[in-house]
Parts: structure tokens; sequence; C-alpha cells
């Protein structure tokens, strides 16, 4: 019987504010410190998700070097990390990060139907995000999900002085939209299963 690595989404807690950080560091270069991330979690307009996989290369026989720890025991790894706000009717997506070790694989397009999904059950109208023009992949999954372009911020993105891309998705009610995410929620399985992951 082939080995299923599972995956597991749930709500960020004050237990993963480390890893988060080091994530935050790795994707963006520190977008937010411990604090900012503290305050989201206080805070009842923040929806913020956390995506956990299994050490890498955990075999129960695998044990820590020097100790008789098997890695299976070690806790989970954070690998992706999905955060918005909620402003009135809207949904803002501020964060969409899935580590560098995990990207291709379908963990964004996971991450960004569980915003979407946890925005419709909140009963938001749309949502809105950021994104540099230059960044291809990330447009290609946000285009997935019907978002489209509604403007421009000018030299938005320090890093490289780009604008950045208002995308703008409406209709999370619609039925349209329902099956826009049902398709989108059967590819992800689909691309999941082909490697050996599943969502638990």
């Amino acid at each position: 019987m082939k080995a299923v690595t599972v995956l597991k989404l749930k709500p960020l807690k004050a237990e993963h504010l480390s890893a988060a950080v080091a994530l935050d560091q790795l994707c963006f270069g520190g977008l937010w410190t411990r604090s900012g991330y503290e305050r989201e979690l206080d805070s009842p307009n923040s929806q913020l998700l956390a995506l956990e996989a299994p050490p890498k290369g955990g075999k129960k026989e695998t044990f820590l070097e020097g100790t008789g720890v098997p890695i299976t025991s070690l806790p989970n790894c954070l690998v992706g990390l999905g955060c918005f706000w909620s402003i009135l009717e809207e949904a803002h997506i501020i964060i969409l990060a899935v580590h560098p070790d995990y990207q291709r694989q379908g963990l964004g397009q996971l991450l960004l139907y569980s915003l979407l999904q946890d925005a419709k059950q909140r009963n938001l109208e749309w949502a809105t995000l950021e994104v540099k023009p230059s960044n291809q992949a990330a447009l290609a999954l946000y285009q997935k999900f019907g978002f489209t372009e509604a403007g421009r911020r000018r030299n938005y993105y320090k890093d490289t002085g780009e604008d950045a891309l208002i995308l703008w998705r409406g209709g999370l009610k619609s039925p349209e939209f329902e099956k826009t995410m049902a398709d989108c929620y059967q590819e992800i399985k689909q691309r999941l299963a082909a490697i050996d992951l599943e969502i638990g």
C-alpha cells in the first residue's frame, strides 16, 4: 500500500507564531513581525490559516541524529499561510504563502480555496488582493478562481519598485462561484493525489 502524506489545514494559533514569522521571512522578506501576527490573532476581523505537513523523510525508523526520537513524533512543519481581513462586505486577502520546498504542488490553490470558503461562510460579497504583475504563477492561480484586474497601485512593492495589480472577485454567494469552487476543489484533490498528498 502506497504511503500518503496527510496535510492539516487549521486556524493559525499562538503555537505557530515562530514558524509563521520564519515562513513570512522566507517568502516575503519579513512582511510582518511576531507582534504583527499576534495582533492578527487577536483581531475578530482577521482570518489566519495554517497549512501543516509532517517533517520530510519522516519514516518510523528515521531518528533525529544523536537521539532516540523518531522523526514522525516531531511537530508538524508549517508549510503554508493564508490571511484575509473582513472589511464590511469584502475579504481583503493579505497573505498567501507556501514554503519554497512545497511550491508547484497545488498548495497555494488549496489555501486560496480555503480562504474564499471562509469568506463565503462569513457572508462576504467579494474578495480583493494585490499581486506583482511579474508574478505569473500567482496571476494564473487567481484567474482560475475568477479574479480580474480592477486597478493598479503605483510603485507599491518597495523591493522591486513594481506596481501592484489590484484583483477583484465578486459574487461570492452566486451559483457561478459555487461551480468555480467545486471545480477548483476537484482539481486540488487530483493534484495532491498524484503526488501522494491528501487533506486531513
